[in-house]
């Protein structure tokens, strides 16, 4: 498995933001949005292309085009969905499914109750879209998830991390059988007895969506 921890002045300034417990819902969707745009800027960057002919005003030369028809999108419910137009707006051609995964506030046992996915993943790349990698037992399962059903290459782009929640993926994914990269904004301190980040930024999904559950 593969850490990216994405060190930008722009990425900074937008945490900072997002962490502020006076910042409002719009605000905190916008700012959202926009850092989604720069951490996927660096998820894609190995990307396969292939080349193309094109023709510009004054001569033909040659260019190249994302390989990206292959590429599922997948956010997990409900707060994943806040990142996804920021995702599609870095690739238009990707098709998207969803998870729906929920972690038990006692246990922090995470249980899947909803999915919308091809069954065969078979030689595609997914792109997991989580706010926080807190526990990983929900990014755990939802890799999980996705190599079952064949997924080659999974990139995860998360806003924050934990190092616990890293260390927990590279153990439930010791080998190299399954391309796992995780992306993300800033790498916390620790978690803290009810699971979150610390010095995060509160429940994503609340601040995204409100407190409705």
């Amino acid at each position: 498995m593969r850490l990216q921890v994405v060190s930008h002045p722009l990425v900074g300034h937008k945490l900072t933001k997002l962490r502020d417990q006076r910042t409002d819902s719009p605000t905190f969707r916008r700012l959202v949005d926009e850092l989604v745009t720069l951490l996927a800027y660096e998820a894609t960057r190995d990307m396969p292309v292939t080349s193309v002919t094109v023709v510009t005003p004054l001569t033909v030369t040659t260019g190249v085009n994302i390989a990206a028809s292959r590429a599922v999108i997948v956010p997990i419910l409900r707060a994943g969905l806040g990142m996804l137009d920021g995702m599609q707006r870095m690739l238009p051609m990707a098709e998207v499914g969803f998870l729906g995964i929920v972690r038990d506030e006692l246990t922090l046992q995470p249980a899947t109750y909803a999915e919308r996915l091809p069954a065969d993943l078979t030689g595609r790349h997914c792109f997991l879209l989580d706010p926080m990698l807190a526990t990983g037992g929900t990014m755990r399962q939802a890799i999980s998830y996705l190599a079952g059903r064949g997924a080659s290459e999974v990139t995860a782009i998360c806003l924050l991390a934990a190092p616990e929640g890293v260390s927990a993926l590279e153990v439930a994914f010791p080998d190299d059988a399954l391309s796992i990269t995780v992306v993300t904004g800033a790498l916390d301190q620790h978690l803290d007895s009810r699971g979150f980040i610390v010095p995060g930024l509160g429940d994503a999904g609340d601040r995204l969506y409100g407190l409705a559950h």
